[in-house]
């Protein structure tokens, strides 16, 4: 039998972001394997959160891509960034609460490429005049992330529906960072 690495590590994901102090054998469990299979694919704990983080970055580029930020408004790029971005939520919702403990080199350059990525957003929002430039785009940047993490473990935990993730968090956040023109 084949494991799909990708479905345990979103199950990995998944437990871990539920209960952050899971033991491999819980972990081994909510992806529906033995640990002693876990363990052949992850030697331990902190191989499984780096394959996690190396997913994670991996997803998110992905999600940039997709989401053709240089394209459009500002505003539209950034709803279609969320949608984009929706599928790895709960993976970056565990990455969220576990960003310091492996600071690796390429791992730390793969998060400040998303980073540059998503603040050139705000920032051409800003200089388009779309954004208020009170809010700096690393802030912007933070708060996307906050709300995407928040988003996941609402919907994870059945406070918020799934089909709500998207417009809730781009309405919040748009609503937050417009510019409003004053009378």
């Amino acid at each position: 039998m084949s494991v799909d690495r990708a479905h345990v590590l979103r199950s990995a994901a998944t437990q871990l972001t539920r209960k952050a102090t899971s033991t491999m054998d819980e972990v081994a469990r909510a992806a529906g394997i033995s640990r002693a299979t876990l363990h052949r694919h992850f030697a331990g704990r902190d191989a499984l959160v780096r394959a996690l983080e190396e997913l994670g970055l991996q997803e998110c580029e992905a999600a940039l891509d997709a989401a053709r930020l240089d394209e459009g408004s500002a505003e539209d790029a950034l709803r279609r960034l969320v949608q984009e971005v929706e599928p790895a939520a709960g993976l970056l919702a565990f990455l969220v609460t576990e960003n310091q403990l492996f600071e690796g080199d390429s791992m730390n350059e793969g998060w400040a490429r998303l980073d540059e990525r998503v603040a050139a957003l705000f920032r051409r929002g800003q200089e388009s005049g779309e954004f208020r430039i009170d809010l700096s785009p690393v802030w912007l940047t933070e708060a996307l992330y906050g709300l995407i993490g928040s988003g996941a473990w609402a919907v994870q935990d059945g406070r918020v529906a799934a089909k709500d993730f998207s417009y809730m968090i781009s309405e919040l956040l748009i609503g937050g960072a417009r510019r409003r023109v004053e009378s």
